[in-house]
């Protein structure tokens, strides 16, 4: 039986992250389709500039998505203040660190996962009973495509990302039946700002020292690759076996020195080459992805996969 299309026009949208990245884009894109919109992030900065772009009804507020109460005080004042439904609740924000497994800094890697799935799940729990009161809605929980596979000095990043993945399947199953939906967004290569808060121990082959900016470009140019290339394939052996061998085409080091770097042309898995990110939960997010192959990353690029 098809499903009942979720109502988001119009209606209320709450975004975490949405100082830059995919936060600001969602914001100035459904406030634009006349959706009034809760916004926090925790660079207040940067959350004035995505206020300032929006011409419709705003609140924003500083916050930490580590932080339970905290989230709870601004779901409570969100839902005071929404002059409309609310019709997505989109637990955006997102950090990582790149470091080895055997030479990790615990309180790092902490760090990255309190973020990326913890303040999934402050936010879930903070704004489900809203949306369970109200007979309506979605609480869309940004994952990655480094939820879907593993990938060498992000163990932390890929646990907390598979971990937001199994969250929400398990919440979309207690929520069947209901008019609430639970759904999970796996982007892959994103030019986003997430680079500029990283903590950065290590590069892609694990060499130890400070990465420098520009080494930094070079590891998220071949993060990105490893999104396009792999897609998220499927679970049979088939699709298994393309995976590995495009693990095997991974560039070790991406220069920075042309004015743009091509990548290898690949045979992706048999739904990399979709022009949609991932999702899962019963809804699908349009939008244009470039082809795997010969795909052309720019140095100057901060994308990687997530946020």
């Amino acid at each position: 039986m098809a499903s009942t299309p979720i109502v988001v026009a119009g209606r209320t949208a709450v975004i975490t992250g949405a100082g830059s990245g995919i936060g600001r884009a969602l914001a100035q894109r459904l406030a634009a389709h006349g959706c009034p919109v809760a916004l926090c992030d925790w660079n207040e900065e940067q959350l004035k500039e995505t206020v300032d772009a929006i011409g419709g009804p705003v609140l924003s507020r500083k916050l930490d998505v580590r932080d339970r109460q905290g989230q709870m005080t601004f779901a409570a004042e969100a839902r005071d203040w929404a002059p409309a439904p609310i019709g997505m609740v989109v637990n955006n924000a997102g950090v990582t660190v790149s470091q080895t497994v055997a030479a990790a800094s615990p309180e790092d890697d902490d760090w990255c996962f309190d973020v990326n799935f913890w303040g999934v799940v402050h936010g879930t729990r903070a704004w489900l009973p809203v949306l369970t009161q109200q007979g309506s809605g979605a609480i869309v929980n940004v994952s990655s495509v480094f939820g879907l596979i593993g990938y060498p000095t992000q163990s932390a990043y890929c646990a907390s990302k598979f971990a937001v993945r199994g969250f929400t399947e398990s919440l979309r199953h207690e929520l069947r039946g209901s008019a609430v939906r639970a759904i999970t967004v796996h982007p892959g290569g994103v030019r986003t700002n997430i680079v500029e808060n990283a903590r950065f121990h290590v590069d892609d082959l694990g060499a130890l020292g400070c990465v420098e900016h520009a080494d930094r470009r070079d590891l998220l140019a071949s993060q990105q690759h490893v999104g396009v290339v792999l897609g998220v394939g499927g679970d049979d052996p088939a699709a298994a076996q393309q995976r590995d061998r495009a693990h095997a085409r991974i560039p070790r080091r991406v220069s920075t020195s042309p004015a743009s770097v091509r990548t290898s042309p690949t045979r992706s898995t048999s739904r990399s080459s979709s022009s949609r990110p991932q999702t899962s939960g019963g809804a699908t997010w349009s939008t244009a992805s470039p082809r795997s192959s010969g795909r052309a990353i720019s140095p100057a690029s901060s994308s990687r996969p997530g946020r």
